[in-house]
Protein backbone atom coordinates (compact mmCIF):
# COMPACT_ATOMS: atom_id res chain seq x y z
CA UNK A 1 0.00 0.00 0.00
CA UNK A 2 1.44 3.31 -0.95
CA UNK A 3 0.88 6.20 1.40
CA UNK A 4 0.42 9.78 0.30
CA UNK A 5 3.54 11.88 0.81
CA UNK A 6 1.98 14.09 3.50
CA UNK A 7 1.07 10.99 5.55
CA UNK A 8 4.42 9.32 5.01
CA UNK A 9 6.09 12.16 6.81
CA UNK A 10 4.05 11.61 9.98
CA UNK A 11 3.78 7.80 10.10
CA UNK A 12 6.47 5.23 9.78
CA UNK A 13 5.30 2.00 8.17
CA UNK A 14 7.22 -1.21 8.70
CA UNK A 15 7.78 -3.67 5.90
CA UNK A 16 5.51 -6.20 7.64
CA UNK A 17 2.59 -3.73 7.88
CA UNK A 18 3.17 -2.83 4.25
CA UNK A 19 2.87 -6.52 3.22
CA UNK A 20 -0.27 -7.11 5.36
CA UNK A 21 -2.05 -4.16 3.83
CA UNK A 22 -1.44 -5.51 0.33
CA UNK A 23 -3.41 -8.72 1.14
CA UNK A 24 -6.57 -6.95 2.19
CA UNK A 25 -9.01 -7.41 -0.72
CA UNK A 26 -12.38 -6.54 0.76
CA UNK A 27 -11.93 -2.82 0.74
CA UNK A 28 -14.36 -0.64 -1.13
CA UNK A 29 -12.58 2.16 -2.89
CA UNK A 30 -14.53 5.37 -3.07
CA UNK A 31 -13.59 8.02 -5.60
CA UNK A 32 -10.98 10.27 -4.10
CA UNK A 33 -10.39 13.88 -4.73
CA UNK A 34 -7.10 15.54 -4.38
CA UNK A 35 -5.54 15.04 -0.97
CA UNK A 36 -5.15 18.69 -0.27
CA UNK A 37 -8.86 19.28 -1.04
CA UNK A 38 -9.91 16.56 1.39
CA UNK A 39 -8.12 18.16 4.23
CA UNK A 40 -9.77 21.50 3.54
CA UNK A 41 -13.38 20.42 2.86
CA UNK A 42 -14.25 19.71 6.49
CA UNK A 43 -15.76 16.26 5.87
CA UNK A 44 -17.85 17.34 2.88
CA UNK A 45 -16.45 14.49 0.78
CA UNK A 46 -17.51 11.96 3.39
CA UNK A 47 -20.94 13.54 3.56
CA UNK A 48 -21.20 13.42 -0.24
CA UNK A 49 -20.32 9.74 -0.16
CA UNK A 50 -22.97 9.13 2.49
CA UNK A 51 -25.55 10.90 0.30
CA UNK A 52 -24.47 8.88 -2.73
CA UNK A 53 -24.75 5.66 -0.73
CA UNK A 54 -28.18 6.71 0.54
CA UNK A 55 -29.35 7.43 -3.02
CA UNK A 56 -28.03 4.06 -4.13
CA UNK A 57 -29.82 2.26 -1.29
CA UNK A 58 -32.99 4.24 -1.98
CA UNK A 59 -32.85 3.25 -5.65
CA UNK A 60 -32.37 -0.39 -4.69
CA UNK A 61 -35.32 -0.22 -2.30
CA UNK A 62 -37.51 1.36 -4.97
CA UNK A 63 -36.53 -1.36 -7.45
CA UNK A 64 -37.29 -4.00 -4.81
CA UNK A 65 -40.72 -2.42 -4.21
CA UNK A 66 -41.45 -2.41 -7.95
CA UNK A 67 -40.45 -6.05 -8.24
CA UNK A 68 -42.50 -7.00 -5.20
CA UNK A 69 -45.53 -5.16 -6.60
CA UNK A 70 -45.08 -6.93 -9.93
CA UNK A 71 -44.74 -10.30 -8.19
CA UNK A 72 -47.91 -9.64 -6.16
CA UNK A 73 -49.76 -8.65 -9.34
CA UNK A 74 -48.62 -11.82 -11.07
CA UNK A 75 -49.66 -13.91 -8.04
CA UNK A 76 -53.12 -12.31 -7.94
CA UNK A 77 -53.52 -12.89 -11.66
CA UNK A 78 -52.45 -16.53 -11.31
CA UNK A 79 -54.84 -17.07 -8.40
CA UNK A 80 -57.72 -15.52 -10.38
CA UNK A 81 -56.92 -17.70 -13.39
CA UNK A 82 -56.82 -20.74 -11.10
CA UNK A 83 -60.21 -19.86 -9.61
CA UNK A 84 -61.66 -19.38 -13.08
CA UNK A 85 -60.26 -22.74 -14.17
CA UNK A 86 -61.71 -24.40 -11.05
CA UNK A 87 -65.14 -22.91 -11.82
CA UNK A 88 -64.90 -24.19 -15.39
CA UNK A 89 -63.94 -27.66 -14.15
CA UNK A 90 -66.88 -27.64 -11.72
CA UNK A 91 -69.23 -26.58 -14.52
CA UNK A 92 -67.87 -29.33 -16.77
CA UNK A 93 -68.28 -31.90 -13.99
CA UNK A 94 -71.85 -30.75 -13.40
CA UNK A 95 -72.62 -30.98 -17.12
CA UNK A 96 -71.04 -34.44 -17.27
CA UNK A 97 -73.07 -35.60 -14.28
CA UNK A 98 -76.26 -34.24 -15.84
CA UNK A 99 -75.45 -35.93 -19.16
CA UNK A 100 -74.73 -39.23 -17.43
CA UNK A 101 -78.02 -38.95 -15.56
CA UNK A 102 -79.92 -38.30 -18.80
CA UNK A 103 -78.13 -41.19 -20.49
CA UNK A 104 -79.03 -43.52 -17.63
CA UNK A 105 -82.64 -42.37 -17.82
CA UNK A 106 -82.70 -42.90 -21.59
CA UNK A 107 -81.22 -46.38 -21.17
CA UNK A 108 -83.90 -47.22 -18.62
CA UNK A 109 -86.64 -45.96 -20.96
CA UNK A 110 -85.12 -47.92 -23.85
CA UNK A 111 -85.06 -51.13 -21.81
CA UNK A 112 -88.70 -50.56 -20.85
CA UNK A 113 -89.63 -49.90 -24.48
CA UNK A 114 -87.84 -53.08 -25.60
CA UNK A 115 -89.73 -55.08 -22.97
CA UNK A 116 -93.02 -53.56 -24.11
CA UNK A 117 -92.15 -54.39 -27.74
CA UNK A 118 -91.39 -58.01 -26.83
CA UNK A 119 -94.63 -58.24 -24.88
CA UNK A 120 -96.51 -56.70 -27.82
CA UNK A 121 -94.92 -59.21 -30.24
CA UNK A 122 -95.84 -62.09 -27.94
CA UNK A 123 -99.38 -60.81 -27.64
CA UNK A 124 -99.58 -60.27 -31.42
CA UNK A 125 -98.54 -63.93 -31.99
CA UNK A 126 -101.10 -65.08 -29.45
CA UNK A 127 -103.78 -62.95 -31.10
CA UNK A 128 -102.75 -64.24 -34.52
CA UNK A 129 -103.10 -67.82 -33.25
CA UNK A 130 -106.44 -66.96 -31.66
CA UNK A 131 -107.61 -65.38 -34.92
CA UNK A 132 -106.54 -68.48 -36.82
CA UNK A 133 -108.51 -70.65 -34.39
CA UNK A 134 -111.55 -68.38 -34.77
CA UNK A 135 -111.32 -68.56 -38.57
CA UNK A 136 -111.03 -72.32 -38.35
CA UNK A 137 -114.00 -72.47 -36.01
CA UNK A 138 -116.04 -70.28 -38.34
CA UNK A 139 -115.21 -72.50 -41.29
CA UNK A 140 -115.96 -75.72 -39.49
CA UNK A 141 -118.99 -74.84 -37.49
CA UNK A 142 -120.69 -72.22 -39.53
CA UNK A 143 -119.78 -73.09 -43.07
CA UNK A 144 -119.15 -76.79 -42.84
CA UNK A 145 -116.04 -76.51 -44.94
CA UNK A 146 -114.12 -79.05 -43.00
CA UNK A 147 -115.38 -81.97 -45.03
CA UNK A 148 -114.76 -80.20 -48.29
CA UNK A 149 -111.39 -79.07 -47.12
CA UNK A 150 -110.39 -82.60 -46.14
CA UNK A 151 -111.82 -84.01 -49.33
CA UNK A 152 -109.84 -81.56 -51.40
CA UNK A 153 -106.67 -82.46 -49.59
CA UNK A 154 -107.24 -86.18 -50.18
CA UNK A 155 -107.98 -85.59 -53.83
CA UNK A 156 -104.83 -83.55 -54.27
CA UNK A 157 -102.80 -86.28 -52.58
CA UNK A 158 -104.26 -88.94 -54.88
CA UNK A 159 -103.40 -87.12 -58.02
Amino acid sequence: MSLPHWLREHVQVTDQAQEESEYIGNILNFPRGRTDQRADDGGQSALDLVYQAAELVSGMQEEARRRETRAQTLCRSAVEKLRLAERRVEAAETALSFSESRLSSAETRLAAAELRAKNAETKARELDKALSRIEEAIRTKLLGETQNFYDQERGAAAV
